[in-house]
């Protein structure tokens, strides 16, 4: 970071508003204006409050590892989150908690600058990255690149919202480059397509492709084309405008596309922003081999890649401790976060890995297992509804029936608009809302359907009504039993079926 005396004087600003506002002497909205900058917000009732961690490319290092280790252990942390932005949040922190832990995790490489407020954001990248067979190529050198150059920003531009930036290497687009405010889409002959201005939430919108071939050292050409387009063209009178996406509505796909380029070329003329050395090579050696769904072999020879999915991405915070006395003396074992709320341990022999899955078991076996709930409304501010108690639920729910893998989907749930949850990219989505009934307002989810990440088919699922919160886990119950009676997994039943799908869906929606 170039300008660390200026985050040290922001630092202690942040602690001084954050102590203030625990004493009651500055409201929410005036305390979640300035320490929404640090990736700080005060939780529901505004008694405690939450921190989140700056994680590029949602690698965990051994050293990221053992600072989140000692916070837990020193600070007494009961609850933390894997976020669908890679990053991990503490949570039910004090106010002296919060002002510590941010000076803390800076000494560690930390930052939580930027971690939300009006800033770029944490850059995501497919989680695999660097070890995944058939990968165009190792994007993790761009991805640190980027990190550090938006970081080395955030003071000297003033954006009128969050920028999200993010590399995409396989065809499952689990980082989401296609409809991002920025993303890279590693191709097979070593470059990227650039795609902008999307994204999720409100008024959702596919990014526009505006360039091609783009040499992965030419990366922070774009970023900074990017942030120049944004500055310029960004709404920073109206905040509910203030999104990359509405720059498509106001300048059109094509008037868009020609800002960007202009920007772009005025970049590459006037600018010295190429990268080197973008990827680090793994030398570790494996030997032995295993079998099992949730060791998946890198394309190192004889390296593994256990995968951990904890419900709703809120792991017990003592795993911690354990995965970090486990991989200590693992040569080359990191963590990486995954955009769905889940990890990769990556770098593992067959042996190491036969350990981390023993150690890692609590997880997700089934696809359906493995789905996304944003944080919720027991914890968030704005939130509509407890995306994770109706996760929960519904895993109470199906669990007996011991359905076959993928008889259920990955389902999405966001407790409102903002899709913290992705509801709207998943193939069944759930968003907070209420149902108007003869006996008063119910709480309850709007439901979407036939939305996709996946490279070249792209979509946002149709919202096709709203259902109960308490009928979600019968429904769910119901179209397990449906799809496995007729022995077929739901992605070929809801094709086949669709009008079916439908029926069942306007049945507990009516």
């Amino acid at each position: 970071m170039k300008d660390a005396g200026k985050l040290k004087e922001e630092i202690s600003k942040f602690q001084e508003v954050t102590r203030q506002f625990y004493e009651g002497k500055s409201s929410v909205a005036e305390y979640k204006s300035f320490s929404g900058g640090f990736g700080s917000y005060a939780q529901r009732g505004g008694k405690v409050g939450m921190l989140r961690l700056r994680l590029t490319g949602g690698r965990i290092t051994k050293k990221n590892l053992r600072f989140i280790v000692e916070s837990i252990e020193k600070y007494g942390i009961d609850r933390l989150h894997v976020t669908t932005c890679q990053t991990v949040q503490f949570h039910n922190l004090k106010a002296d908690q919060i002002c510590a832990l941010v000076g803390e995790a800076w000494e560690y490489g930390i930052i939580t600058k930027g971690c939300g407020g009006n800033f770029p954001r944490n850059v995501m990248m497919s989680p695999l990255s660097g070890v995944r067979k058939g990968e165009p190529f190792d994007v993790t050198g761009c991805v640190t690149a980027a990190a550090d150059y938006l970081t080395d920003i955030l003071w000297s531009v003033e954006l009128p919202r969050k920028l999200k930036v993010c590399f995409s290497n396989s065809e499952d687009n689990t980082a989401h480059a296609t409809f991002r405010d920025l993303g890279f889409v590693a191709k097979a002959d070593q470059t990227f397509d650039v795609y902008s201005a999307g994204g999720l939430g409100r008024n959702p919108m596919m990014g526009v492709l505006v360039a091609e071939s783009v040499k992965p050292e030419e990366t922070l050409y774009h970023i900074k084309a990017m942030i120049d387009t944004f500055v310029a063209h960004g709404n920073y009178q109206n905040r509910s405008r203030a999104r990359t996406r509405y720059m498509q509505e106001d300048l059109g796909r094509d008037g868009y596309r020609k800002a960007y380029q202009e920007n772009l070329k005025k970049a590459l003329e006037g600018e010295d922003l190429k990268i080197s050395a973008l990827s680090d090579e793994i030398t570790k050696k494996g030997d032995g081999v295993i079998s099992h769904p949730r060791a998946i072999a890198q394309k190192q020879p004889g390296l593994y890649a256990v995968s951990y999915h904890p419900a709703g991405g809120s792991p017990e915070p003592s795993l911690f401790r354990k995965l970090y006395d486990a991989i200590e003396e693992m040569e080359e074992v990191e963590i990486r976060l995954s955009p769905d709320e889940g990890m990769y341990l990556i770098n593992c022999t067959a042996k190491e890995a036969e350990e981390l899955l023993e150690l890692t078991k609590d997880g997700a076996e089934t696809l359906f297992e493995t789905s996304v709930a944003c944080i919720g409304n027991s914890i968030c501010q704005i939130g509509v509804r407890d995306s994770q108690s109706l996760l929960r639920d519904c895993l109470n729910a199906v669990r007996p029936h011991h359905f076959a893998d993928g008889v259920l989907p990955k389902v999405h749930i966001s407790g409102c608009p903002s899709s913290c949850g992705t509801h709207q990219i998943g193939s069944l989505g759930f968003r907070g809302a209420v149902k108007q009934t003869p006996n008063g307002p119910k709480s309850a989810f709007a439901v979407f359907e036939g939305g996709s990440p996946m490279l070249g088919r792209e979509g946002f699922g149709e919202e096709l009504g709203v259902m109960e919160e308490t009928d979600i886990p019968k429904f769910l119950v119901e179209l397990g039993e449906t799809v496995q009676g007729e022995h077929m997994t739901y992605d070929g039943w809801s094709v086949k079926n669709h009008d079916a799908l439908l029926s069942l869906i306007g049945k507990y929606c009516g």
